[in-house]
Formats: C-alpha cells, sequence, structure tokens
C-alpha cells in the first residue's frame, strides 16, 4: 500500500528536467518530500472533518468519509499501555507521552484501570480552567467512576496528569514486580495501568542513494518509502514540484506543479 519513494523521486526528475527547468539533488528532495507527506497526511483530518458534514452514500468503494478513514487507519494505535510515570517534583505523577510514544501525532481516548476497586473507566479531557471550576463542586469533581485527565507542555514535553490517579495498585518495579503502594514509586520504570489510543506521524522518507562515477545511484536497502496510500502517489509528485520549483527559482515549475494538484483536489472533491 506503501508508495515508491523511487518511483516519486524519478517521475519528480523527469519533470523538473524537462525544458531544462532544473536539477533537484537527493538531498532537497528527501526535506521535500517529508513536507508533502505531512501536508497531505494533516489534510486528511481537515477533509474527514468537512465530508462527514455531507451526505454520504452506501457504495462500498466510492464514500469519500470510508475513503479518508482507510487512509488514516494504518497509523491508528488501540489500547497502547502501560505508560511510564514521570516522578519529578515539579511534575507529579504525570505520564510523559513524547518518551513513551516519540512518534505520537494525534492523541485519542485515555483509560485507567483501578484494580483495588474493580473499575475502569475512560478519562474525560478537561484544560486546566475547566480542571480548577469542577474541583470545586463536589458533584462535578473527578471520581474513579469520571476520571478526567489534564494535558500539559511542560519543558517542551506533552505531560499527561490523570485524576484520581491509582495509587493503590496496577504498578510495577524494575524487577516486574509488583508494588502495593503506588507512593513508593521513586524512578520512571514504575508503571500504571493507563492505556491509549493514539494516531501516530508516518516515518520519514528517505531516498538513499550510493555514488557511482559521481552520480547518486538509488539503494533500496536503505530507502524509507512514503507510508500514505498508493492513490497519493501523484499528489506527492505534484506538491514536490512546487517545492522544487521554490529551490530552484522556476516560478514556472511551481504554477505547473499547483495547477495540476489544484485540478486533481477539485475532482476529488466535487
Amino acid at each position: 500500500m506503501a508508495v515508491s519513494i523511487d518511483r516519486v523521486y524519478q517521475k519528480v526528475l523527469a519533470l523538473a528536467n524537462k525544458e531544462q527547468r532544473g536539477y533537484i539533488t537527493p538531498q532537497e528532495f528527501n526535506l521535500f518530500a517529508d513536507h508533502a507527506q505531512m501536508e497531505i497526511f494533516e489534510q486528511y483530518f481537515y477533509d474527514l472533518n468537512q465530508f462527514k458534514r455531507a451526505t454520504g452514500n452506501q457504495s462500498e468503494y466510492s464514500d469519500i468519509v470510508s475513503i479518508i478513514k482507510d487512509k488514516i487507519s494504518m497509523f491508528e494505535h488501540w489500547h497502547v499501555g502501560s505508560y511510564n510515570i514521570t516522578v519529578a517534583n515539579q511534575y507529579g505523577d504525570c505520564i510523559d507521552f513524547d518518551t513513551d510514544i516519540p512518534d505520537l501525532y494525534r492523541l485519542g481516548e485515555i483509560s485507567v484501570n483501578y484494580p483495588a476497586k474493580g473499575k475502569h473507566g475512560v478519562c474525560e479531557q478537561l484544560t486546566p480552567k475547566e480542571f480548577a471550576i469542577r474541583i470545586r463542586s463536589k458533584l462535578s469533581k473527578h471520581t474513579e467512576d469520571r476520571p478526567v485527565y489534564v494535558k500539559r507542555d511542560l519543558q517542551g514535553q506533552l505531560r499527561i496528569k490523570i485524576y484520581p490517579y491509582p495509587k493503590t495498585l496496577g504498578f510495577e518495579d524494575s524487577n516486574g514486580d509488583a508494588v502495593p503502594d503506588g507512593s513508593n514509586i521513586t524512578t520512571p520504570t514504575k508503571k500504571a495501568g493507563v492505556s491509549a489510543d493514539y494516531i501516530r506521524k508516518p516515518k520519514n522518507p528517505n531516498w538513499a542513494y550510493v555514488v557511482v562515477n559521481n552520480k547518486p545511484l538509488y539503494n533500496s536497502t536503505s530507502s524509507v518509502d512514503f507510508e500514505l496510500h498508493a492513490s497519493e502517489e501523484t499528489e506527492l509528485v505534484y506538491r514536490i514540484l512546487m517545492l522544487s520549483g521554490v529551490a530552484i527559482e522556476k516560478p514556472q515549475l511551481t504554477q505547473l506543479a499547483a495547477g495540476a494538484a489544484g485540478s486533481q483536489i477539485q475532482q476529488e472533491k466535487q
């Protein structure tokens, strides 16, 4: 299902070199390839929101919402856990998702187990302001039946604070032995009964090569293909060409690619 990075590279070179418009180095191509892939990937979520508001159809292969969901599905991870607790005075019992999920792109549903009371709940996300308001009332305050979490960006890292945090059971020490009291946790190797759904980022594409007779020759062993759906190959070529036209100072190339990409998008969204 992946898109061959060499096929895209050869198409980009062929179109860019036509009428001597210019040459794109492998280093430039790899930078443009990553940018183009992320643009297309991010657009999936906006398109999904847009087409969910429109009337769909029952066709197996042409319902646009199903098509977009299929493109996103390869990046979905469900109920992955448990996660490490980062214990530090300024953070408290926070979960460091940047460390545990370095390829995290969008965080989905967070679940937490309370083994001591035999309860399992799905956490509701609150902003710090919403949490401060709710905690003042006994009726709206979080419980094991209604756990919540607050997302914080601390020192450039995504950290999640869960309320109430399971401090009785569900922890392990570095040897894998159960820790009966969560208050004894002193290192990030202890694990909590927390799981999450998330969407990961696509891997960075890379056209690897070896130099033969002063020319780059494709190295399939070290290369990384695009992780997007195979249908995105043409869109990738157009987007990379637009970026290439700016880099080699050929506005005609950018205009040509932008026109072709616009026509394709218009056809897809009619």
